[in-house]
């Protein structure tokens, strides 16, 4: 499972926000780009990033600011989400060279859609499925709708979809752990590649992510930006994790405890967090 840094946008400056809501913003780099590079210079080998003015308007709005992220970190792939609700944002947002369209509202909202844009791209759309509960929040999750996460999930399958994007939205920006119970249960439903999302708060929880089978990838924002989790380490951990497949239960409970060993070893470490409002960093 691989570590995938969010940079979320809006009116141009790096942010994050809580539960997903507009007034609980916090504003971590004035420069989204060099945001950008500073995790694949770290070692990120995917960037979510997300448009957040497109998310809450409905359409996207800060296509000219992916483009120049999507070519900065060239050529770590980038997925892209905010505001898809028509084949021609999702078109555009794909000219900018990301590799991934993530569409959310439409997806969930209109079936023949979600089969069209997966035939005009396929392998190169993301279905994001931001539960509530069992259903789906949609139009940058001030609505929940009366979609269900799992029937989404099916028609994306069928509709040849690249993977589904889980999201409890109650824990996005909370650092409260991931809904793991969830996650498993909608990968084992739905039998396509999942990548988690929301509440993410320590290597630990991305250790119990990586031992759900068709968990490819999560995730991360709030959890990078403020230090807790740093990004080197949690790579590391991963990958030593992944290494001690062949030794796990059905369960992952030994990767689990071989990769909470190597957390312990390393909790004074750490990437340099960094401040809310776009301040430096608190340590070289």
């Amino acid at each position: 499972m691989i570590v995938i840094p969010a940079v979320d946008l809006r009116d141009g400056r790096c942010v994050r926000l809580r539960e997903g809501r507009a007034e609980a913003e916090t504003v971590f780099s004035e420069d989204p780009v060099a945001m950008a590079m500073r995790w694949t210079s770290l070692g990120a080998e995917r960037l979510h990033v997300v448009d957040l003015d497109g998310a809450f308007a409905g359409a996207p709005k800060q296509t000219a600011l992916v483009a120049k992220i999507v070519t900065a970190v060239a050529p770590v792939p980038v997925e892209v989400g905010g505001g898809l609700r028509d084949l021609a944002a999702v078109a555009a947002v794909l000219e900018t060279g990301a590799r991934w369209a993530v569409i959310g509202t439409r997806a969930a909202l209109d079936a023949a859609f979600l089969a069209e844009v997966c035939r005009r791209h396929p392998g190169r759309v993301i279905i994001a499925v931001d539960a509530r509960g069992s259903h789906v929040a949609v139009k940058g999750w001030t609505e929940t709708s009366a979609a269900r996460v799992v029937d989404v999930g099916h028609r994306a399958r069928a509709a040849g979809a690249a993977a589904l994007l889980y999201t409890d939205v109650s824990r996005d920006g909370m650092e409260q752990g991931p809904n793991v119970d969830d996650t498993a249960a909608l990968a084992a439903e739905v039998g396509l590649p999942v990548l988690a999302s929301g509440g993410v708060a320590t290597v630990d929880d991305l250790v119990r992510l990586a031992a759900i089978p068709g968990v490819e990838g999560t995730v991360v924002g709030r959890a990078l930006y403020t230090g807790a989790v740093d990004l080197r380490h949690a790579i590391e951990v991963l990958r030593s994790s992944a290494g001690s497949a062949g030794a796990t239960d059905a369960g992952g409970r030994q990767v689990a405890q071989r990769a909470e060993g190597a957390v312990s070893d390393r909790r004074k470490g750490g990437e340099a967090p960094l401040r809310g409002g776009g301040e430096a960093p608190l340590r070289a």
